[in-house]
């Protein structure tokens, strides 16, 4: 599995979320919520520090990942976060691989 972080999306989390050039951002799987690939889960962002890493991807110096432990959730597929042009909020995409 591959995250893919765009340019707008990247900005929007540096912005919001106060990360800069060293900074950890995880997602990690949390009940409820809605989701395309795991019904009652969703995703949700907090910016810590990681303990095992499963995958990742950096961007202007910021490392996105999701720990090994929430992995499952993702069920083979790729996650791309791209900015939603109108509500200008991250927006996930997954792709099967």
């Amino acid at each position: 599995m591959n995250i893919t972080i765009n340019d707008d999306a990247a900005a929007w989390y540096e912005n919001e979320m106060d990360l800069s050039s060293g900074s950890y951002l995880r997602f990690f799987v949390r009940y409820g919520g809605f989701s395309s690939i795991q019904k009652g889960f969703s995703l949700g962002v907090s910016k810590e520090e990681p303990d095992h890493i499963g995958v990742k991807t950096e961007k202007n110096g910021v490392t996105y990942y999701i720990e090994e432990k929430d992995i499952w959730y993702f069920d083979g597929h790729d996650m791309i976060v791209e900015l939603h042009p109108v509500g200008q909020e991250p927006d996930f995409k997954f792709e099967k691989k």
